[in-house]
């Protein structure tokens, strides 16, 4: 069964920043974005929603020359980390030679920025960036690798997370669109502390064979994957220096292709909460009624941010 939950508050998402005068207590967060195999820019215009809406932060937004842009023009792009409390990574590029890594200077700002103790969310194909910047990995701790860049992490029947050593497992993949039971590992952990132990999420891609250093992850969920036979890891955080790191596998969305896995309230619940757990190590913000539930999918307004936005209407 699917609920659909109306409204989240008016937010115009004509523009990219939200600045309007807020009260100083609210964390402020940078998305990062710019480059992606998915649609990003509808996924950061969502995102901006979801965050701004939940009363809890200020949100920038700085996007990269896109990846055949000038060496002057990526010269030229330096997003001041420092000035924000969480940055959030749409950012899938850095693959090969001509998917250009950021700069250098810009790469040491941001190791600088997380190891110092600045916060960091990842966000579904975010992860798979940067295969060859080694800070990267070590902030995130699993990607979207082959399994010989380093080992995998499963959950056991019994709940114990499983290191599947370098070399074995699955190499990095998905089936079809899919609802499916997320099931909560860590029940203790600031960001996933009274969800129900199960909730349905819909029409997602259900994730496998990440790989990388893997180490000091915490698992917090996972899923029943029916195209592996395995229990999927969902979301997970880990330290990196002084810094705290959350990364979700949640959330994906296709150009032109409905944005239902983004409109699941337990997405967009736990996706504020690890946002605001990365930017100062608690979390303030409620589990809401209207959570999903282990057999009914809830969401919020049918139409997409998107469609609000060009129909006229608010949020």
């Amino acid at each position: 069964m699917v609920r659909i939950c109306l409204g989240l508050g008016l937010l115009s998402l004509l523009a990219t920043t939200v600045t309007a005068a807020e009260p100083a207590s609210k964390l402020s967060v940078l998305i990062v974005d710019g480059m992606n195999n998915h649609d990003w820019p509808r996924a950061t215009r969502i995102l901006t929603h979801v965050l701004a809406s939940s009363d809890r932060f200020t949100v920038d937004v700085s996007t990269s020359p896109p990846g055949d842009a000038s060496r002057e023009a990526w010269q030229q792009w330096q997003p001041q980390f420092a000035n924000y409390d969480v940055v959030l990574s749409n950012f899938n590029g850095g693959h090969t030679s001509t998917s250009l890594h950021w700069p250098r200077e810009v790469e040491k700002d941001f190791e600088d920025y997380v190891r110092g103790g600045g916060g960091l969310v990842i966000y579904h194909s975010a992860n798979n960036s940067f295969p060859n910047w080694v800070a990267y990995n070590e902030m995130i701790g699993l990607g979207w690798r082959g399994r010989d860049f380093g080992p995998s992490l499963l959950v056991g029947p019994d709940e114990k997370v499983i290191e599947v050593p370098k070399g074995d497992g699955r190499n990095p993949g998905h089936g079809p669109e899919h609802d499916f039971l997320v099931t909560v590992l860590n029940t203790d952990h600031p960001i996933t502390k009274g969800l129900p132990k199960r909730w349905l999420h819909p029409h997602e891609q259900l994730t496998h064979g990440q790989h990388g250093p893997a180490k000091n992850v915490t698992v917090l969920s996972y899923a029943f994957s029916k195209d592996t036979g395995d229990n999927e890891v969902m979301d997970w955080v880990i330290p990196y220096g002084e810094g705290r790191v959350y990364v979700t596998m949640l959330g994906h969305l296709w150009k032109n292709k409905p944005d239902t896995a983004m409109r699941c309230i337990g997405f967009q619940t736990v996706l504020v909460r690890g946002c605001e757990w990365a930017a100062s190590g608690r979390v303030s913000y409620p589990v809401p009624e209207d959570f999903p539930t282990a057999t009914e999918i809830r969401l919020r307004d049918e139409r997409s941010e998107d469609q609000r936005t060009t129909e006229g209407g608010s949020p």
